[in-house]
């Protein structure tokens, strides 16, 4: 299963959080930095988590068209 870390960009929905996760990779022949964006649908089954919490994912089942993540932990609640 895959893990990945974000931070969580909305928390509108209910039960769902969309989580934004910033990898920086350089790029082969020019060795440039290059910080490349994705954005997760996640389950939250409880609601607990707000805007700007950082959270660890992991991959699942589908659980709708979209969310296939489920919030694994919460590293740092944002004040």
């Amino acid at each position: 299963m895959k893990i990945k870390e974000g931070i969580i960009i909305s928390d509108k929905m209910n039960k769902t959080r969309i989580v934004l996760n910033k990898i920086i990779i350089k790029h082969k022949k020019y060795r440039k930095t290059i910080l490349k964006k994705k954005k997760y649908y996640v389950h939250d089954e409880k609601n607990i988590t707000k805007k700007g919490d950082l959270v660890k994912i992991i991959e699942t089942r589908p659980l709708s068209k979209k969310k296939r993540w489920i919030i694994k932990k919460i590293i740092n609640k944002k004040k």
